[in-house]
């Protein structure tokens, strides 16, 4: 459980910052930069569930504790320690990306397939969501690029990759199953 009785102790204030691990890095390491993002996404998301409701914004709860955990394991270098921790260490799992798949799929079917590139916008949710989508897309460019030099968690990454793909089908949703999607027109302005 976690207790957080002081919120400045000043151990950051010469620009490092203790991971899961509780080793120090500088606070533009690459993992930091990584779970940076996802904290990130996650405030976005908060702001994404204002005007969700019903299952949309079940779903949205359920992504927001994902991206805590997401950001957990992020934070915490060298999975080959994990058993030395001491207490268990929490780590993506499959279970997670299936149960995205499976709203995909779900929301996927009420859509009729995209005949045009779409632009952001239409409802105030839809436009939410696809800023959602964008920077998920980066904490996923952040996490492959730390995976790139450190060892990070492969099911992590292949959740933002599947958590960018679920935002863009819910904008659809969000904008009248995809009847109130903003077509891009090629050329349009030229």
């Amino acid at each position: 459980m976690v207790v957080l009785n002081k919120i400045y102790t000043r151990t950051g204030d010469a620009g490092e910052t203790a991971l899961g691990d509780m080793s120090r890095v500088k606070k533009y390491d690459p993992r930091v930069e990584a779970y940076g993002t996802a904290d990130e996404l996650n405030c976005i998301v908060g702001l994404a569930r204002l005007h969700a409701t019903g299952e949309m914004d079940a779903q949205l709860a359920a992504i927001q504790n994902d991206l805590f955990d997401l950001g957990a394991d992020l934070c915490r270098p060298n999975m080959d320690q994990d058993d030395e921790a001491g207490y268990p260490v929490l780590r993506m799992v499959e279970s997670q990306i299936d149960r995205l798949e499976r709203e995909i799929d779900a929301m996927n079917a009420r859509l009729e397939p995209l005949r045009s590139f779409i632009l952001p916008g239409g409802s105030a949710l839809s436009a939410q969501l696809h800023q959602c989508r964008t920077v998920a897309r980066r904490a996923e460019r952040r996490s492959v690029e730390l995976a790139s030099v450190q060892d990070v968690n492969a099911i992590a990454v292949r959740y933002l990759n599947r958590l960018s793909d679920w935002f863009f089908v819910a904008a659809r949703i969000a904008n009248d199953d995809g009847k109130a999607d903003v077509l891009w027109v090629p050329g349009a302005h030229r």
